[in-house]
This record gives C-alpha cells, sequence and structure tokens, in this order.
C-alpha cells in the first residue's frame, strides 16, 4: 500500500502565457490533515482541477493512492472525494436525492446506497436530515451535506477547497473540527485555505505562492515556532 494518499510530483499549469502553476511538489500522507495555504490567485484552485482532472496535467506526475491520474483515471478518481468552493448539491432536491445521484455516478446500488447514506451522515452529523431538501439547510449544513456526498463512495482522501468560505464562525469551527475527525478514522484531507487559524501546529502544510511551492512540511516545523502569519508573511515577501 502506498505511504501517501496523494501524491503530486513536478507539474506544472500554463493560461497561455501566465504561468499558474510551477513546478509543484506535494504529498498527502494517509490519515493526515494537510493544509494547502495560499492567498485567492495562489493557485490552489488551479490545483485542485488538475487532481480532479478538470485539466488535464500534460506535464509532471499527480498520483492518487498509488493510482496514476493519467494511466489509470478512473482508479485515481475512484480513491478522491471533492468538496469545491462553490455551493454544488441541488438546492431543489432533499439530501438523500443528491446522495442518490452521486453514488449512481459510482455505480453503487440503490440498496447499498441506502446503507451508506445513513453511514455519512451520521458522520457528518445530519442524521435527521436526509429527507430535507437542501435548500432548508443551513450554510454550515449544506457544507457538511457536501461532504457526506464526498463520503459516499468510501474514498481515500478529500480535496476540500476553501470549504468555511460564507460560514459563520460556528459554522466553520463545525466543518474544520468534522474534517479532523475523519482523518483520525483514516480518511486523508487536503484541506485548501487562506485563513492561518485552521491551521494547528501538527498539521502538514504547505505554502502557496504565485504557483510556487514556498515551504512544505510539518507547521511546527516550517515556522521554527514562530508565529503562522509572520512566517507566511516573510516567505512570501509581504512584510516588506
Amino acid at each position: 500500500m502506498p505511504q501517501d494518499a496523494l501524491s503530486i510530483q513536478n507539474v506544472s499549469h500554463n493560461f497561455g502565457a501566465f504561468h499558474a502553476l510551477k513546478n509543484v511538489s506535494l504529498t498527502v500522507p494517509r490519515g493526515s490533515f494537510t493544509a494547502l495555504l495560499g492567498v485567492n490567485g495562489a493557485g490552489k484552485t488551479t490545483l485542485f482541477s488538475l487532481i480532479t482532472r478538470l485539466y488535464d496535467n500534460t506535464s509532471g506526475r499527480i498520483e492518487v493512492a498509488g493510482h496514476d491520474l493519467r494511466r489509470e483515471p478512473g482508479a485515481a478518481l475512484a480513491r478522491l472525494g471533492v468538496v469545491f468552493q462553490s455551493r454544488s448539491l441541488d438546492a431543489d432536491l432533499t439530501v438523500a436525492q443528491n446522495l442518490d445521484y452521486h453514488a449512481a455516478l459510482h455505480g453503487i446500488t440503490r440498496r447499498e446506497t441506502r446503507d451508506r447514506a445513513t453511514e455519512v451522515m451520521a458522520l457528518v452529523g445530519l442524521s435527521d436530515k436526509l429527507g430535507v431538501r437542501v435548500s432548508a439547510l443551513s450554510g454550515g449544513q449544506q457544507r457538511r451535506a457536501e461532504i457526506a456526498r464526498a463520503l459516499i463512495h468510501r474514498p481515500e482522501i478529500l480535496l476540500l477547497d476553501e470549504a468555511t468560505v460564507g460560514l459563520d464562525v460556528k459554522s466553520r469551527a463545525e466543518v474544520v473540527a468534522l474534517t479532523r475527525n475523519l482523518t483520525r478514522q483514516g480518511v486523508s484531507a487536503l484541506w485548501a485555505t487562506h485563513i492561518m487559524d485552521e491551521i494547528r501546529p501538527e498539521d502538514g502544510l504547505v505554502i502557496l505562492h504565485k504557483g510556487q511551492v514556498l515551504a512544505s512540511g510539518r507547521t511546527d516545523e516550517v515556522t521554527k515556532g514562530d508565529d503562522l502569519t509572520r512566517t507566511f508573511l516573510r516567505l512570501t515577501g509581504e512584510d516588506a
């Protein structure tokens, strides 16, 4: 079994003359919470788009749970769960109907979907919301329902792109805590954010700035005991 849930090696991506990503390498160890820290425009969403094959990676190598994304796209994507920054549940359907549709895309039978839906809704603390229309849920509940949907096919790693954007303080803390709890149960997570206080000293950390990785490792090793905000500003040159 591969040591890393996600391995990215020497990946670049251009939009015409604009270099969105420049020779990016990072790993997400199994069962870890790894933060991908960067301001808007750093390249986080572009990187996620490559990992999910919304864009084709023409340079470097991306492996999901040991499966090369270009050579084995089906096997790689089957081990990947994604929560995008923009809301993606159908608000006119119930949570159960959204889960049914996503499960069907993964070839999960209707009978098995019922059991899995009960399982993932319990994991995200929404057991009583299966029959509720998505539009009736709060913003934080919708985010947790999206995480449930991302878990329905039992992926090995979750990608979460600015998953707390637009949430109040309480809901934001709940979503971060939920994701950390999932990693303790064996699911790996790559957590893209620009919010420093969502990151703990023991977390994995990748600092992405203007398409380049400036630092990676355990957060307390990257900061060397200093404040994360000061470390980030020093590395990116924003404190000049």
